[in-house]
């Protein structure tokens, strides 16, 4: 009887250790496949860099470097969560909304309102900043702006952003079929490794999809040239094709597929490949 205990919790204690080691490599492998393309990416090798070294003078019991890497590890620890603020706000704020619009029907209509808006502007060289916001909320933004709180139209968007209109200057936050504000300081990118020739609203325009999960729409006033800002990704000079394709990627494909694999990975940043395109320069 006691053979067949103590081969019974040999198996139990095999498989609770399967089942740790499964779950940890898990963790690990969607963490490094979450962070991997950010700007701190370097850090998380670092970081696991001074675990494997961790371990290996914990091994060998050297107690000096040991307790030096103890300390290191932990003060990482704290650099993690100010370097990965924006990636961090982002994967908590998705935790309680995955989607932007009730369904299919009404979120396609949104995206041909701020389509046929975005070609208005665009034809006139309107310049002009758009924030469509997701899950993570933008009050702070909102209260930086005028209050507007109407429908969203062609017309409406067009006539904010007129040259002679008051609440001209700034952004709009745009949230389903509703603007919400308009005139709103939207934060800068800090990035050191953007062109110089990039302008403000460009710049206001990755610094918001850095702090927040929103796509960000900029039209250029001297070319009228369309960007769009996601995840700190610019991409410059779309045609109305594309920036269709985009807004659908985004805000229908999630509808689609809402397993929780698929939204760890849209909150990954696109890779920097496709993103810093520079066929304009302009504000």
């Amino acid at each position: 009887m006691d053979i067949f205990q103590n081969i019974w919790q040999g198996i139990a204690n095999y498989w609770r250790l399967v089942a740790e080691i499964s779950i940890l490599s898990v963790a690990i492998y969607y963490t490094l496949k979450f962070f991997r393309g950010t700007r701190g990416w370097p850090m998380v090798m670092a970081f696991l860099g001074l675990l494997v070294a961790l371990l290996i003078c914990i091994g060998l019991e050297l107690t000096v470097l040991s307790s030096l890497l103890n300390y290191f590890f932990g003060l990482s620890a704290f650099a993690a969560l100010i370097i990965f603020q924006p990636e961090l706000r982002r994967l908590l704020a998705g935790l309680g909304n995955l989607t932007l619009f009730t369904s299919l029907p009404e979120q396609r209509e949104n995206i041909e309102v701020i389509i046929q808006a975005v070609d208005r502007l665009s034809e006139a060289r309107t310049g002009a900043l758009i924030a469509i916001e997701q899950s993570t909320h933008l009050q702070d933004i909102i209260e930086s702006g005028i209050i507007v709180d109407c429908e969203a139209s062609p017309e409406m968007i067009e006539t904010i952003f007129f040259p002679n209109n008051a609440i001209h200057d700034g952004g709009v936050i745009i949230n389903e079929d509703r603007i919400l504000s308009a005139a709103c300081i939207f934060p800068l990118t800090r990035r050191q490794d953007i062109s110089k020739t990039i302008g403000t609203r460009h710049r206001a325009a990755i610094g918001m999809s850095e702090e927040s999960d929103s796509l960000v729409i900029a039209v250029s006033e001297e070319t009228g040239a369309i960007s769009t800002a996601f995840k700190g990704q610019l991409v410059q000079g779309i045609s109305l094709k594309k920036l269709r394709g985009t807004l659908n990627t985004v805000f229908v494909t999630p509808i689609r597929n809402r397993s929780f694999k698929g939204w760890i990975m849209s909150l990954k940043p696109k890779p920097a490949a496709t993103g810093l395109q520079t066929k304009t320069t302009g504000n």
